[in-house]
Formats: structure tokens, sequence, C-alpha cells
């Protein structure tokens, strides 16, 4: 295995494990975020106990695994500004925002509402931001209360079961698809611009979309990565890309499912069907539904 892949942990309370300077240290005795949390501390899976991991160090690279992560210096926010408003404006932001459809049921949660307002305070116009992490597969809380019995950046975990790594088509499919459908539909609805927050690598995983010039587009993708510092041992988050597109456009594409072997399907099909005729229940036939 190489070198840069023999531990799973990135970011552990803000830093790289290999930074063993006194802030470093601080934070992680304290359990301390460092990235605008709603409290000083991190929350991670728990108040008590975090999981105070912030990104997942797989194959050399640091792939964003909590969204708060995303929090840095608020970049993600005056990024999407340049995008919602004009130059001119006056805007804030406010967090968590409960949607509801035509018939008061809840669409999810906003992440970010970007809001301009006139010199009385006024809600002149708004438009959303949602910043999706990286779910994962495999055991991380494993390396991390290891680590932290003993916070060595010689740490390694290479013997480990179920070595954790990025789950980008649960992320996608679980959570970011079904976002865009529920919330973006009734801000497109409203004429209202839309923002997605997300790395490059999980980007990259979704289906390509068609751009357009910034000034047609009313929703867009601010790809993000975090950028080695190697005097001050740091991660910094910056913005490498931003894709600009059509809420109607980007929402055909992503939630379209490519088709499987129809062949596949029809073998299946026809066992069942077999399985039907010979009097055997379709409980009984049940491994047969699922089509890998």
């Amino acid at each position: 295995m190489d070198k840069k892949n023999l531990q799973p942990l990135g970011e552990v309370f803000g830093f790289p494990i290999e930074n063993q300077s006194d802030r470093a240290n601080r934070y992680r005795d304290n359990k301390l975020c460092p990235y605008n949390n709603i409290v000083s501390n991190c929350t991670k899976n728990s108040i008590e106990f975090p999981l105070g991991v912030c990104s997942l160090n797989y194959k050399g690279k640091q792939v964003i695994i909590c969204p708060i992560r995303f929090r840095e210096d608020w970049t993600i926010i005056s990024d999407a500004a340049n995008f919602i408003f004009d130059g001119k404006a006056t805007w804030t932001h406010v967090g968590e925002v409960r949607l509801k459809d035509k018939h008061s049921k809840s669409a999810g949660n906003i992440d970010y509402v970007l809001v301009s307002y006139d010199d009385k305070g006024r809600v002149l116009d708004f438009g959303s931001l949602e910043v999706q992490a990286v779910y994962i597969s495999g055991n991380l809380t494993g390396p991390f209360t290891t680590y932290l019995e003993n916070p060595t950046p010689d740490f390694s975990w290479t013997p480990a079961f179920k070595f954790p790594k990025p789950d980008y088509l649960s992320s996608s499919r679980k959570r970011l698809i079904p976002q865009i459908i529920a919330k973006g539909s009734i801000l497109k609805q409203w004429n209202k611009k839309q923002v997605v927050a997300l790395q490059t690598g999980f980007y990259n995983t979704l289906p390509a979309l068609p751009e357009f010039d910034k000034a047609e587009s009313d929703f867009a993708f601010f790809l993000y990565d975090l950028v080695h510092h190697k005097k001050t041992k740091v991660l910094s988050l910056k913005l490498q890309r931003v894709v600009y597109t059509k809420f109607a456009s980007a929402l055909e594409h992503i939630a379209k499912f490519e088709a499987g072997s129809i062949n596949q399907f029809t073998e299946i099909l026809q066992k069942k069907l077999d399985a039907k005729r010979a009097g055997t229940s379709d409980i009984e036939n049940i491994e047969n539904i699922v089509v890998e």
C-alpha cells in the first residue's frame, strides 16, 4: 500500500495528523471545530463523543465527509452570493430554513438561504445553497478512536477490517438527488437561483451536465477541493471550478438512471413466470426479485 494510504484520517478536529503544532493539539484535546460550527466544539454524530474526522484520506486525496468543513471562512456563502445577486446587493444568509409545498408538506430544510434586502431590512430577493459532503462505507470509528489514544503523525491502520472509503453512489442517490428533486423543484417554480457546493471528485461521479453562460444559468455547481500547505501543514478549502447550468437540464441528467440489460431482466421475469405456473408463490421465489 502507498505510504499516503497507510491510514484513513485526513483531518482530525480540523488538522491533518501530521500537524503537531500547539494549536492543532489544543483543538484535538478539547474536541474543537475551527470551521464555524454552531458551537465551539465538534458535534459530528454526538455532542459528548464526536467523531471529529473532517476529511477522509483516500488514495492520497482528502475527501470531505463533514458538511461543516465547507464553512471555512464562509467562502461558499460569498461565492454563492456572487452568482445569485448582482454586485450592488446588500445580502446576508440564514441557515436551515424549512421549505413546504402547496399542501404544507415539508420538502426539507434548505441548508442556506441567501437573502438580499433594502435599507429598511425588507426582503428583496433570495436564492439557495445546498452543501453535500460524502457518505462513507467501512469502519472509521476504529481508526479515529485508536489515533486519539496516541495522536502521532506516524499513525497507521493498514491491517484494519472494512477500511473506510467514500460512498459516492449513496451520497448522490440517497441525499443529493432527492434534495434537488424536492427542494429544487419548488425553488425553480419561484424562479430562484440555486447553488450546490460539492467536492470535485464527487461531482465527477455524476452524469455530465450541459453548461451555459453564467448570465443564462439558474443553477450552478461550485466545486471545491482541499489544498495542502506544506509549510503550515494545514488544508485550505479552495474553489476549483463553477459549472453553470439550468435546473431543468441538470435534473434531467442527474435523476436519470441508466438502463441495465433488458435481457437479464427478461430472464428474471421468465424464471418468476415459470415458478408461478409451477405453483410457487412470489414469497418463495423472492430471491429472483433483485436485479444485480
